[in-house]
């Protein structure tokens, strides 16, 4: 009984209703993430001498492709729950009912981020470094949409901060877990909340990836990499914890090897990345961009000066030969 009291409830409902419009708390956590890593982002990238108003610009790029890529990504790798036998193919478009694979969110947000730098002539590893924070609290902030969807958690515990699962049921009697609502708060299993985990541990990696890049002044996208690899190695024990439906290669989830793989590459961008130096710095760049395009002008403006100096000694000396003596023939 003691431990009963001492779990974690879940929301009774996952969905509110404004009339007839619904109102999903999964759509609310990620807008707001998403707010929260653009507002930080914007400070992150002044401070390293960008302009206001170019995370904004980059993010229109960015966020649509993440969320296409998200969502592909979970499709293909959880394909199971939308093709085949009784199954509905267009419900693999009804991204608010869950399901954003974070590989295909930061790899095609990755796509649209380049777009957008190349498009304002800004480096995509700083601009990375500038957004790496922001991005993994996002994804903390994220996680709280699947404590309201009661998804992603993982094995039965006695653990006082098991989660309690509840049935819930529509109003036609429906058992729905997403869009139904828990009449009867008897929790039917206590699990791990593997979504809590991972929400604590990225708040974690924000707070290390921050102060390793005051410290050691990180840039040419070091402070991404550190995030990438601090967030697989989170990644990795948590999705062993995990017991929900998913894609298996040899018996494990696939999403165990991903983390392994990029975690890998994340680690070796960060070391051969080093070679590159300090920190660069936007506001130096961009200065030197401007004194390249000024430089250019120079000498045409230095050139049209000596030509228009040069004019006007000839003609002076045209002017004294010709009212000189020697100039002047009798007829």
């Amino acid at each position: 009984m003691d431990a009963l009291l001492a779990t974690i409830p879940s929301p009774d409902r996952g969905v509110w209703y404004l009339g007839p419009l619904p109102i999903r708390a999964y759509a609310l956590c990620i807008i707001a993430g998403i707010i929260v890593a653009i507002w930080w982002g914007e400070r992150r990238w002044v401070e390293r001498g960008g302009i206001k108003g170019e995370v904004t610009d980059i993010a229109v790029w960015a966020v649509p492709f993440g969320l296409v890529g998200g969502r592909l990504y979970h499709v293909i790798t959880d394909n199971q729950k939308y093709f085949g036998p009784g199954k509905n193919p267009l419900a693999a478009l009804e991204i608010w009912n869950g399901g954003l694979g974070i590989w295909g969110a930061i790899a095609l947000g990755a796509v649209g981020a380049w777009i957008g730098c190349r498009r304002r002539g800004i480096p995509l590893p700083a601009m990375a470094d500038a957004l790496a924070p922001g991005i993994v609290v996002a994804q903390a902030i994220g996680r709280l949409g699947n404590y309201f969807n009661q998804e992603l958690y993982g094995g039965d515990t006695t653990l006082p901060w098991g989660l309690e699962i509840y049935r819930r049921v529509t109003p036609e009697g429906r058992e729905d877990a997403l869009a139904g609502i828990a009449i009867d708060h008897t929790p039917i299993q206590i699990v791990h909340p593997t979504f809590l985990y991972e929400l604590v541990w990225n708040l974690g990696v924000a707070l290390l990836i921050v102060w390793a890049d005051r410290k050691f002044r990180l840039g040419h996208g070091r402070v991404f990499a550190l995030y990438v690899a601090g967030y697989t190695a989170g990644r990795f024990w948590i999705e062993l914890m995990r017991t929900d439906e998913a894609t298996l290669i040899l018996g494990t989830r696939v999403n165990v090897f991903v983390s392994a793989l990029v975690f890998f590459g994340a680690v070796a961008y960060f070391i051969i990345a080093r070679s590159r130096g300090e920190r660069e710095d936007v506001a130096a760049m961009r200065g030197t961009t401007e004194a390249g395009v000024a430089g250019e002008a120079e000498p045409d403006e230095a050139e049209t000066a000596e030509t228009t100096q040069a004019e006007g000694v000839a003609a002076e000396g045209d002017a004294e030969k010709k009212n000189s003596p020697e100039s002047v023939k009798p007829e």
